[in-house]
């Protein structure tokens, strides 16, 4: 992962400043020893003593209470390089005689400045706590880019710096940025004059404790298997709700500021910074990737699909920072563990998908739905459906290397086409079409439970119309293709013609083929007695059958009137003027044109016993009459 360090404010050049008390002794560690005399050395000593004395708590109570790393930055710079010029007096001695007392001085001022150092890096850390939060630090990691406290001039002093950096960043940036380089001028000068132990342990206890208590207040809990298998689903399902929020904020926040600051600290040392990183936030970063692996292990339910899918997601969202931010082979437990969870995930969505698929077939209701409309299982496993499928992209990385495999081979029309073998998709969307071909089949063993094949067929149209109203309105559509929603349409258009043929066709049959024919009056009062029969008793009947699709119903009512209205127009026009009175035609002659309109627009809505007022009224002396003739007709 890309990290921008800053540059250390300490070491602005290579050549030192001629202002500087210290610019003749300033000494890099690679310069050969032989080049300096012993004098320069003991002077080294000397003005290190000076310093480390005049900041030595013991010594002074101005040390005591004043932070050496505040208000003018000079102070500071001086005295580290102070150390480092120590630090060089002390390979020369260890080179020039290991029992000179100028060595013995040279290593006790230095466990002094150690002291010192490792105070000021503890007020640092502690001090600054709320500027050097995860945060903050990796909120302003692009300002890295813009500008930094070190492009002052090692002369200027801090409000000078201050004025020059205002234009670019915020009174808290900056105070973040001098404390990091603070932090870091610290930790290379502990290291390098090996009290570098020191320093870490200090760091790690106290950015432990900061993304410990972060992790706290984020809801993340350390549990084990037995307590969430104990567990009720609505509250696991709340600390699934709390996880979700709390790993984005801890990927993009909390371990990438912690990161970026370690990084920047411990800068001149990759095996502190890996050690460092993993003492801090191993225990949380654990705690938080191993939940899911828990509630993966839980009894599984279909219902429990959609929450198991969103901590999959969410885990494989973040996978590249993941990866990224603990990319350390320190770290590779926490890698491990967050792959550990995904495929935990993944095998616990197959196990649902295969319990779903199992409970449709094992459904055995033998109730039919009144009126014929839709199943509630075909509503439940639409709807379940139409939410599966936002999860289209991971599902298509589930079920990737699941292929489905069929006990006999099924008509490829029964599949949405597969296109690229290769689109991940292509799997997911062959699983969901087989899902609702499990469901239909079902329905057709379901529409045999009704005794009037009319109503089986209205049942069949009405549960496929259903499934394909869902599949258009959702994600389905894409998955299905077009070709699969004509299939589909074009087979519910088939259910309704067989509905009307089979409903319909004795009151079709009723009225003559040629209406306009000639007929006795006799055969007139019989065709208007049995048309009055059939269709009272069709209408009677599909009163309390439903189609519940609007549109579909409808275009139904207009298909039966297509078909009856102008045939029976036709007849009535013929014999309405001249022969209504003649052998009582005019008793038979009940319904206008305009009547049977009006009457079919009470049908397929469900009402049975509430429909209109008008209809009853109108249908009750017809329901008398066909009653008068079922009598006459069973005297002998």
């Amino acid at each position: 992962m890309p990290i921008k360090g800053m540059r250390n404010i300490f070491s602005k050049s290579s050549s030192p400043s001629p202002s500087s008390p210290l610019s003749s002794i300033s000494i890099p560690p690679s310069s050969p020893l032989p080049a300096f005399s012993l004098s320069l050395m003991e002077e080294n000593i000397e003005i290190a003593r000076s310093l480390i004395t005049k900041w030595d708590s013991n010594q002074s109570p101005y040390a005591e209470i004043t932070p050496l790393f505040s208000g003018d930055r000079q102070e500071a710079k001086h005295y580290l390089t102070a150390v480092k010029g120590l630090q060089s007096a002390m390979r020369y001695f260890v080179t020039l005689d290991s029992n000179s007392p100028s060595l013995v001085q040279a290593q006790l001022l230095m466990q002094a400045a150690s002291k010192r150092l490792k105070k000021e890096f503890y007020q640092i850390l502690s001090s600054n706590r709320d500027h050097l939060d995860p945060e903050s630090v990796s909120s302003r990691s692009s300002t890295d880019q813009r500008t930094s406290v070190s492009d002052c001039d090692d002369d200027f002093s801090e409000d000078e710096c201050r004025s020059v950096t205002d234009n670019s960043i915020s009174e808290t940036e900056r105070v973040s940025m001098v404390a990091m380089e603070d932090l870091k001028a610290i930790a290379e000068c502990m290291i390098s004059a090996g009290y570098g132990k020191e320093c870490v342990k200090i760091y790690t206890l106290m950015r432990k404790s900061i993304v410990d208590e972060a992790m706290y207040h984020l809801g993340v809990e350390r549990l084990t298997f037995s307590q969430v298998q104990k567990m009720d689903w609505e509250v696991i399902e709340l600390k699934i709700k709390y996880w979700l929020k709390a790993i984005k904020v801890a990927v993009t926040t909390l371990f990438y500021g912690e990161r970026i600051l370690c990084d920047h600290v411990f800068a001149s040392s990759e095996r502190i910074v890996q050690s460092c990183f993993a003492e801090i936030c191993k225990e949380a970063a654990m705690s938080l990737f191993g939940f899911p692996e828990l509630v993966a292990k839980c009894k599984k339910t279909p219902e429990k699909m959609f929450r198991i899918l969103d901590v999959y997601e969410a885990i494989s969202d973040n996978w590249p920072q993941i990866e990224s931010i603990f990319s350390f082979e320190s770290t590779s437990s926490i890698r491990l563990q967050a792959v550990n969870s995904m495929v935990k995930l993944g095998e616990a969505v197959r196990t649902m998908l295969s319990d779903f698929e199992s409970a449709i077939q094992k459904d055995n209701s033998k109730t039919p739905v009144p009126g014929g409309g839709v199943h509630p299982l075909t509503r439940y496993v639409m709807n379940y459906l139409s939410f599966l499928v936002d999860y289209n992209g991971i599902l298509a990385d589930i079920v990737a290397d699941w292929p489905l495999t069929l006990q006999s081979r099924l008509p490829e029309s029964y599949f949405p086409s597969s296109g690229d073998d290769n689109d991940p998709s292509s799997e997911i969307s062959v699983r969901l079409a087989w899902l609702i071909l499990v469901v239909l089949c079902k329905l057709d063993g379901k529409a045999e439970l009704y005794k009037d094949i009319a109503l089986s067929y209205l049942f069949l149209a009405n549960n496929l119309q259903y499934v394909v109203s869902k599949v258009r309105a959702s994600n389905l559509s894409s998955l299905l293709g077009e070709d699969w929603l004509t299939m589909h349409e074009s087979k519910v258009k088939e259910y309704v013609s067989k509905y009307e043929r089979m409903g319909w066709n004795k009151v079709l049959t009723s009225l003559p083929e040629k209406p306009t024919a000639e007929m006795a009056a006799e055969q007139v009062k019989a065709c208007f007695g049995n048309f009055n029969a059939e269709f009272s008793e069709t209408c009677m009947k599909q009163s309390s059958w439903i189609v519940s699709d609007a549109k579909l119903r409808e275009e139904i009512k207009a298909s039966i009137s297509s078909k009856l209205l102008p045939r029976y127009g036709e007849f009535y026009e013929k014999h309405r003027v001249g022969s209504r009175r003649v052998l009582g035609l005019d008793s038979v002659m009940r319904f206008s044109p305009e009547d049977l309109a009006g009457y079919l627009s009470d049908i397929l809505c469900g009402t049975g016993d509430s429909c209109s007022v008008s209809f009853r009224l109108l249908i009750a002396p017809i329901a008398l009459e066909v009653g008068a003739i079922a009598g006459q007709r069973k005297r002998p």
